[in-house]
Order: structure tokens, then C-alpha cells, then sequence
């Protein structure tokens, strides 16, 4: 107990001096201090050896005393010193805080002096004073009250640019420099091994700080090019992001975010942050990555139109791409979405009830469909992804089949689509001709149309046609060119098979039927071309299969026709090539002549990224031009406009309504919105309703107080008379 005794009371003792010698003494004498530090060890050790093989038992870190510790450090400890005294001024001058105040104003010459100090000396003192004012930057206007332990308080709009512009530059270097990590790249591997080293121990709180506050801040801006530019910098420190697991969660959200909602180029900037995250991070992210994309492409997806059309492309196209970064931990996430799929389709044909059809029968469902089949056709030749390639296409001929009316002739050949192109990609016959052929049996193609020409109906953008639009001859010229269309690109997929007659006997038989049932010239006229060409098809593989030697089970007859079908040379795929062209034509013209609403919201590669990670030349070009307004965090959501503006701008609202009913009055409107509205499939009570009129819809939008230009044109009409006995 004597001995334990002793040793507290020498620690007590050794403490004190060295906190007394610390504080008092210059920073040139801690060398000095370290030394007689270890010269009193040396005479504690002579004078009472016991004691001191007490303490190498039980409190060897004491006599463990390193001379290159206190060299190392001397920095850091002189640093610490200044910020100990800061501290304790502060708390001295918080009973007169209201006399004195305790913070400084950040101006721009203190700003370049730090950054001067970085660039020309690399001092240590100065980054941690330029973290300070990053941080003070990103929580600038944050409701946390005054925090009085801060070493400077306010900035203009000027110096936090500044501060914002040279940082997100600048900082991936200066760590990487004192971590002694490579100028750029890197992976997991690579922090994990630092994790342990005095550097990161040293420096690690410098790296948190950076992350920590850039996405603070990124949860407070709201400007594209800010928040574009701010991702595009954080992704060469992504790396950093192995060491904290809560940050990279948290990043991860906010650039999904951004990926779903954002516009302009912010979307690619995200996608690209994220997929850097998922090759350098690998397990620790890929799945909460492929698990937060999926979730977000179903959130952007509830509804289609022509704009919004290429928008969920661009979000299917960066899923697929992401899922290519590691196909194997891709495959078990894409088997149990898929899954879900199967198990929502199975209970819609057990139940068979309205809310059980609009699970499938819905843009949700179908869009996640198009997604997992444009995985298919990108990894279905891999080991590791081809084995979901049957669950889909059944699932797929599952959803065609559900509910056979003419009203879901578009999502019929939406699922015909899709089962073309897993077909194409992995080589494999998906029997699509049967749900085409069906449709030309039905009665609403075969007979006249007795409501009037139409409008044209862009098959791409609905799922379901409403029941006056059934009986519009411009649906039905839709239905039969599509069935042309796809039919042909199936057929020419086989085209070069030696099976070919034996497949196209059945489709043409049909075919002939069809010309024979349609009173419709314009029908005749493409299913006869048609069958020319698949006659055509049939001479050309007769001809060649007439000099063939190996039996239908040979794996030669496989490789039969290869050079030919590598050059498109027969009669199907040259045929193919011309109804692409002339379906092209058909969507142009659609999309000419209808108004396009919200067009640019869709556009995503007005400006170009840099191509690669050293070509990054006008990074600070941008920067300077981005970071240039008066905009500070917090403040977007703080300033609220003046009643005056609010008025305007409901005024403006309520003269752009205005002019919208005039456009809808003088418009003859048919009822195609009210049935694409819900895609479900209608009750047999629904059957019996009869459709209402475009003029009793126009009676039952009208507003109660009517435009000036309807009140004139109402004016004008006269009034009729009551017939008088």
C-alpha cells in the first residue's frame, strides 16, 4: 500500500510540474522538459530501485518515455497550449460577456493569411485555424444559439466563399499530405491500414471534421451548382469515408437523394458519387447503395408521360450501371426484388380482385419490370445474372396475360417489348408471337371504327385506353402497326435459325386470317407485307439448309448462318430496319405536335463533366463562378418574401389558370385522361356505365366564374325558345 501510495503521490507531482513548465515555458524549451522528465526517472531508479520495479510492474506507460513523441508533437502540444489558454480566457471573461465580447469577426485578410500559410509553409496551425472557420461557414445561421467557447463568430457573404471555395479545393490534398496517403485514389484497404498509425491518430479528427461539416452543409443548400460542385469535390475524399461507417450512411442518403430529385447535371454528379463510393468502399456500402437506389427509382416512377419518359430512363440506366460494380452481391438483391414482383403477380391471379389488379396493372410495377429487364439484357450473358433471366420473362408473360381485354393493348405490347429484348440479349426463343396474334382475333380491331379518327395515341405512355377510345381509328392503326413492328422483330431474331419454316408457319396462317376477317384496307396492305417478307425469309433459309449435313441436335446449328447474320443480309432484318425507321417518324411527329410541359426538367447533360479525375482543369474556374453569390447556409429558409410578392404571385397563378380553362374550352376533349388516370382494370359493373360525352365533361370542368373570353363567347349564343301550344 506504501509503494501505490508513493507512486500516486510522484504522478501527482510529475503532473504537476510538467502542467506548470507547460504553461509557463516557451515553446522552444520542450525538449528541455522531456529531459528532465527522464532525468528524474534515471534518479528515482538509483535511489529506490524496488519502487521503481513496482512501477514497471503495474505502471509501466509511466517509464515508458519517448524523447521523438515530444519532437513529433511539439506543434500539436504548442497548439493545445494556445487553444488551453484561449479556453481559459474565455471562461474568465464569461461573467463580463456583456462588456466584453469574446469572439473576433472572420475577415478576408485573416482567410488568405491561413491560405497563404497552407500553401507556402503547409503549417498545421493555420489548417486548424481554417477548419475552425469551414465549420463556423457550414453552420452559419444554424438555431443552436451562441456557443461561446468559439474562437471567431460572424462573416460576410465574401469570406465565406472564400473560405468554401479554397477548402472544398485544397483539403483532399492537405490530408492526404499529412496522413502520407497517395495524391489520389485509392481503396478500403487503404485506410484500414493508416487506422493504427500515430499519423491518423494525430490528424483523423481533422478528416471528420471535413466530412462532418461538408455534409451539414450540403443538407442547407439550395442551389444545383453549389451542391454539384460540392459533390464533385467530396468524391476524390471518398475513401476517408471507410473510417466512418454513421458518415457514410449519411452520405449515401443525401446523394440519393439528390440522384432522384435533383436537376440540371446534379443527378450525374450523384450517380457518379455514388458508384466512386461502391468501387473504392466495395462491402461496406454496396448494399445500402443497390438497396437505396432501388427504393429511389420506384419513388420517381409513379407516373409517365412523354418528358418524364426520359428522365425514369436515365434513373434505369445509372441502376443497371451501378448494379455492373459487383454482379455477384448485385445478383441477391435483383433475386429478391424480383421475387417481390412474382409474389405481388401470384396473389393478383388467386384473388382476383380490383386492388390486387392495381398492384400490377400500375406504373410502378411495370417501370420495375422495364428496370430488371434492362439488367437482363446488360449482364445476361454473365455467370452470375443469367440465372434470373426465366423468373422474369414468366413473370413478364404473367402480366400480359392477366387481364386479355383491348382495353390493356398498350401494356401487352409494353410486355412483348421487354420479352423481345431478353430474347435478343441472351439468345433464347420466348414463344412472344401467340400474344401478339391474339390480339388481332379480338373484335375491336376487326371491325369498323365508329368513333371517329381521334386523336393519336402514343402507346409508349399509357397502360390502359378508355372505352370511347377503343373505337377511334387512330387506336386501332396504333395496335396493328405495333403488332407488325414487334412481330417482325421477333421473327427476325430466328430469321437465321434452320428452324425458321417450322416457326413462322403458325404466324403466317394467322396472318392470312386476319386479311381475310379486316375490312380495313390500310390493315390488308401491312399484314400482306408482312407475309411477303416472311415467305421471303422462308425461300432464303430453304435454300441454304437444303446443303446441310449436321443433325437438329448438332451444336453446329448454332453456328449456322453466323457471317450472314453478323451482316443483316436476310430479308426479315433488312425489313426490321425500315419499320424502326418508319416508327421513329411516328413518335417525332407525336411529339411535335403535342405540348411538351416541364421539357428542360429532363435534360441532364447540358454541361459537361470532367472526363476523368486528372482532367479537372476548370474545377476552380467553376468553383469561383458558383461560390460568387451572397448566399449563406440557413438564410434560403429564413427569408420569407413579403406579402407584396405573394400577391403577384398568386395573381400570376390565377391568370395562368385562367388562360388554361380558355384552351380547354376551345378544345374538344375525348375521355382517354379519365381512363389512363387509373390504370386498374374496371369492375363488370363498370362495364355497364355508359362513357359521358366530351361536352358533359367540359360542362362539369367549368369554374364557377368563367373567363371573359367563354362569358363573350356564351354571350353570342341564343337563347331557345319555348314552343307555345
Amino acid at each position: 500500500m506504501g509503494a501505490k501510495k508513493k507512486a500516486k503521490s510522484l504522478d501527482h507531482e510529475m503532473s504537476d510540474e510538467m502542467e506548470e513548465e507547460r504553461t509557463s515555458m516557451p515553446v522552444s524549451k520542450s525538449q528541455k522538459v522531456a529531459k528532465e522528465h527522464k532525468e528524474q526517472l534515471q534518479r528515482l531508479q538509483e535511489k529506490d530501485p524496488e519502487f521503481y520495479q513496482f512501477l514497471q510492474e503495474h505502471d509501466n506507460e509511466l517509464l515508458e518515455f519517448d524523447d521523438d513523441d515530444i519532437d513529433d508533437d511539439v506543434d500539436t502540444d504548442v497548439e493545445d497550449a494556445e487553444m488551453q489558454v484561449d479556453d481559459e480566457m474565455v471562461e474568465q471573461d464569461a461573467e463580463d460577456e456583456e462588456e466584453k465580447p469574446s469572439k473576433s469577426v472572420i475577415t478576408t485578410a485573416m482567410v488568405d493569411s491561413w491560405c497563404n500559410a497552407i500553401k507556402e509553409n503547409g503549417q498545421l496551425s493555420a489548417v486548424r485555424s481554417l477548419m475552425r472557420g469551414f465549420r463556423i461557414a457550414c453552420h452559419y445561421g444554424d438555431d443552436t444559439g451562441d456557443d461561446s467557447s468559439a474562437k471567431f463568430s460572424t462573416m460576410s457573404s465574401g469570406v465565406f466563399n472564400k473560405i468554401m471555395l479554397f477548402v472544398l479545393s485544397e483539403m483532399d490534398g492537405i490530408l492526404r499530405k499529412l496522413l502520407k496517403l497517395p495524391s489520389s485514389g485509392g481503396k478500403k484497404e487503404t485506410i484500414t491500414d493508416i487506422m493504427h498509425t500515430k499519423q491518423w491518430k494525430k490528424y483523423n479528427h481533422l478528416v471528420k471534421s471535413y466530412l462532418g461539416n461538408s455534409l451539414h452543409v450540403l443538407n442547407q443548400m439550395t442551389d444545383t451548382e453549389m451542391v454539384s460542385f460540392t459533390l464533385r469535390r467530396l468524391k476524390y475524399s471518398s475513401i476517408f469515408l471507410a473510417a466512418f461507417p454513421s458518415l457514410l450512411r449519411k452520405y449515401v442518403k443525401v446523394a440519393l437523394h439528390f440522384w432522384g430529385t435533383g436537376g440540371g447535371a446534379l443527378p450525374v454528379v450523384s450517380f457518379l458519387f455514388l458508384r466512386d463510393l461502391c468501387i473504392r468502399l466495395g462491402t461496406d456500402c454496396l448494399d445500402d447503395c443497390f438497396r437505396g437506389i432501388y427504393k429511389a427509382y420506384i419513388l420517381n416512377c409513379h407516373f409517365v408521360n412523354a418528358v418524364k419518359l426520359q428522365h425514369i430512363q436515365f434513373l434505369s440506366n445509372c441502376v443497371v450501371e451501378l448494379l455492373g460494380v459487383d454482379l455477384p452481391t448485385a445478383y441477391q438483391h435483383a433475386f429478391v426484388f424480383i421475387r417481390q414482383l412474382a409474389m405481388i403477380l401470384r396473389d393478383a391471379f388467386n384473388v382476383k380482385t380490383k386492388e390486387a389488379f392495381r398492384k400490377v396493372y400500375e406504373w410502378k410495377f411495370i417501370n420495375c419490370l422495364e428496370l430488371w429487364t434492362g439488367a437482363i439484357c446488360a449482364y445476361g450473358s454473365e455467370p452470375d445474372f443469367k440465372p434470373l433471366a426465366y423468373p422474369l420473362t414468366q413473370i413478364i408473360s404473367g402480366v400480359a396475360r392477366l387481364v386479355p381485354t383491348a382495353r390493356y393493348f398498350p401494356l401487352r405490347l409494353r410486355c412483348v417489348r421487354m420479352l423481345n429484348r431478353i430474347a435478343a440479349s441472351t439468345g433464347t426463343f420466348i414463344p412472344v408471337s401467340m400474344l401478339l396474334l391474339d390480339m388481332l382475333e379480338m373484335k375491336e380491331l376487326n371491325r369498323p371504327p365508329t368513333g371517329g379518327v381521334g386523336k393519336a395515341v402514343d402507346l409508349r405512355t399509357i397502360l390502359k385506353v378508355s372505352k370511347p377510345t377503343l373505337k377511334t381509328r387512330a387506336f386501332q392503326e396504333a395496335c396493328v402497326y405495333s403488332v407488325v413492328e414487334e412481330l417482325a422483330e421477333h421473327l427476325a431474331q430466328w430469321s437465321y435459325s434452320v428452324a425458321f419454316f417450322e416457326l413462322s408457319f403458325i404466324p403466317s396462317v394467322q396472318l392470312r386470317n386476319f386479311c381475310k376477317s379486316t375490312k380495313v384496307e390500310r390493315f390488308r396492305k401491312e399484314m400482306r407485307q408482312l407475309i411477303r417478307q416472311i415467305e421471303a425469309n422462308s425461300e432464303f433459309m430453304n435454300e441454304r439448309r437444303a446443303s446441310i449435313t449436321f443433325q437438329p441436335n448438332d451444336p453446329a446449328a448454332s453456328f449456322f448462318l453466323e457471317d450472314e447474320k453478323k451482316a443483316g443480309s436476310s430479308p426479315l432484318s433488312r425489313y426490321v430496319l425500315t419499320l424502326r425507321q418508319k416508327a421513329q417518324q411516328r413518335y417525332d411527329s407525336l411529339m411535335e405536335s403535342s405540348v411538351l410541359v416541364g421539357e428542360k426538367a429532363s435534360v441532364f447533360g447540358n454541361k459537361k463533366l470532367p472526363a476523368s479525375d486528372d482532367e479537372d482543369d476548370t474545377g476552380d474556374e467553376q468553383g469561383a463562378a458558383v461560390f460568387s453569390s451572397s448566399w449563406l447556409p440557413g438564410s434560403a429558409s429564413k427569408d420569407k418574401p413579403p406579402k407584396e410578392e405573394k400577391k403577384k404571385k398568386k395573381k400570376q397563378q390565377q391568370e395562368d389558370v385562367a388562360l388554361e380553362e380558355d384552351v380547354v374550352e376551345d378544345l374538344v376533349l375525348s375521355s382517354d385522361e379519365d381512363g389512363s388516370m387509373s390504370d386498374a382494370p374496371s369492375s363488370d359493373e363498370d362495364e355497364d356505365v355508359k362513357p359521358v360525352t366530351p361536352r358533359k365533361q367540359n360542362e362539369k370542368r367549368k369554374p364557377k366564374s368563367l373567363p371573359k373570353k367563354n362569358a363573350k363567347l356564351q354571350a353570342k349564343k341564343p337563347k331557345k325558345r319555348k314552343r307555345t301550344n
